[in-house]
Order: C-alpha cells, then sequence, then structure tokens
C-alpha cells in the first residue's frame, strides 16, 4: 500500500492490466487498486486498437477510481491521470509533454504515451452513487514504440532513464493530490481549466476523423463536458470522439508539441 492509499500489484505478463482492474471492480475491488505489467499480450489503445511493447520499455500500469461524476464529468477521470502523468515526466525527467485531445501525451509532435479510460456504473463496490472507471496508462520509457507510429520514448526526447517504480510512485502521488478535486465543483473546474491550458491541440488547425467523416478547422477550446470546439468552414462544432491530427499552428501563435 502506498502512502496515497493505492495498492499496486505487479505481474510479469498479462493480457491487459485494464481487462484485469474491471474483472476485478466487477468483483467488487476497492477504488485505488492498481495494477502493473512488465509484458501485456493483449494491451489496447483507443477504438480497440492493439498496443504491445517489449518487455519492461514502458510503464503499463491500469488504476482503478470509484468516483460520483456527472456525464459531463467523466472525461476528468481520464484527465486527472494525464495531468498527473505530465507533471510525473516533469518531475523525473526535467520535461513536461502536453497533452493532444482526447488522451496523448506528447514531446515535439512525437507521442509518449496514451491513456484508455473505461466505466462501469454496474460494478458493485463502492458507495453509492459511485462509477467504476479503470483508467489505463503506458508510458514509453525506453521504446518510442513501433515504426511508422510517430512515437518517442521518455530517453529519447529527455535523456534520462527513468525506472518504471520510480515515475509511478511519481505518478501516484500527483494523482492523490488531484482526487479531491473531483469531488467538488470549484474542483472539477480547476481541473478543467488545467485540463484545457495543458492541451497542444488548441491553437492548431486541425483535421479530426470522425465515423461521420473528416473536420477540419481549428481547435478553439474545450466545451464542460471535455469535448474538443473546432471552428470549421461552416460553423463551430463540438467534437465528441475521434482521431486528431494536428496540421499547423494558427498564425500568431507559437508552434508546440503535437
Amino acid at each position: 500500500m502506498t502512502a496515497m492509499g493505492f495498492e499496486v500489484e505487479h505481474f510479469v505478463e498479462i493480457d491487459s492490466t485494464n481487462t484485469y482492474l474491471m474483472n476485478r471492480a466487477r468483483e467488487g475491488a476497492h477504488a485505488g487498486l492498481v495494477a502493473v505489467a512488465d509484458h501485456q499480450t493483449a494491451g489496447r489503445g483507443r477504438l480497440g486498437r492493439t498496443w504491445e511493447a517489449p518487455a519492461g520499455a514502458s510503464l503499463l500500469c491500469s488504476i482503478l477510481l470509484r468516483e460520483s461524476l456527472d456525464p459531463e464529468s467523466l472525461h476528468l477521470a481520464t484527465a486527472i491521470v494525464a495531468l498527473s502523468a505530465a507533471s510525473a515526466t516533469e518531475r523525473t525527467c526535467g520535461l513536461r509533454p502536453g497533452l493532444k485531445w482526447p488522451n496523448d501525451l506528447v514531446i515535439d509532435r512525437a507521442k509518449v504515451a496514451g491513456v484508455l479510460a473505461e466505466a462501469d456504473p454496474s460494478a458493485g463496490g463502492g458507495a453509492e452513487g459511485t462509477t467504476a472507471i479503470v483508467v489505463g496508462i503506458g508510458i514509453n520509457l525506453t521504446w518510442p514504440g513501433p515504426p511508422g507510429v510517430g512515437g518517442t520514448c521518455l530517453l529519447d526526447a529527455t535523456g534520462v532513464s527513468v525506472g518504471r517504480d520510480e515515475i509511478l510512485a511519481v505518478l501516484l502521488e500527483e494523482l492523490g493530490s488531484r482526487l479531491e478535486l473531483l469531488r467538488s465543483a470549484d474542483g472539477r473546474g480547476r481541473l478543467n481549466a488545467e485540463l484545457e491550458g495543458s492541451l497542444v491541440t488548441i491553437g492548431q488547425m486541425v483535421t479530426v476523423e470522425t465515423a461521420s467523416g473528416n473536420i477540419e478547422g481549428e481547435a478553439t477550446g474545450l466545451s464542460p463536458a471535455g469535448h474538443l470546439l473546432v471552428n470549421a468552414p461552416g460553423g463551430l462544432v463540438e467534437i465528441v470522439a475521434g482521431d486528431i491530427v494536428h496540421l499547423r499552428p494558427v498564425c500568431g501563435t507559437a508552434p508546440e508539441a503535437g
């Protein structure tokens, strides 16, 4: 058990830390349970994509949260893990990644980490009215990802060789300090502001690949529900889900990672 109340379980190999923790949640596992793997055989990314890293080259973990959040605030469960990972990277490696909407951490436009959250309000074991939320994160420590995906790793980007357990401990410390903010309207407002301020997507010309087609325009901000607002030729569009390609900064803004 860590000082912040997290309980960490380590696995040499597992199919998916997210799958494992969601199954544990449905069995009544408590909030704060963390699953960490040296290697995943069926790691998942967004949109059902598979992700498999060499053993020991990445921090691969999932965290079980049980929070009472309305639908418009559920995105903050993902955000607090991403923000905590960015802070942990800064503290251990001296460089803070930017966040690329909806769930990537990037350094100089190259992906260094990804976050995937799943929720099940019917999973028993938490206080009444809470939802079981499993948030998984993979951080590339010494492996930049397979060729062609535009990835990087902390060793290549910063020159710092940080240990998996070291960065996990700092991530959980950062997460513990943010969790309380989820539980008040003022705190959720502060988290939304931190999220929006960390997004390198905002101020970029983007192409958003959605199920109904591509949307191109300037990313101008976030809705209260964490949806991306894009000023497209036909007007302002609210993007609930999609894949983002950053094209270029809008004239007058400095180029940033993403």
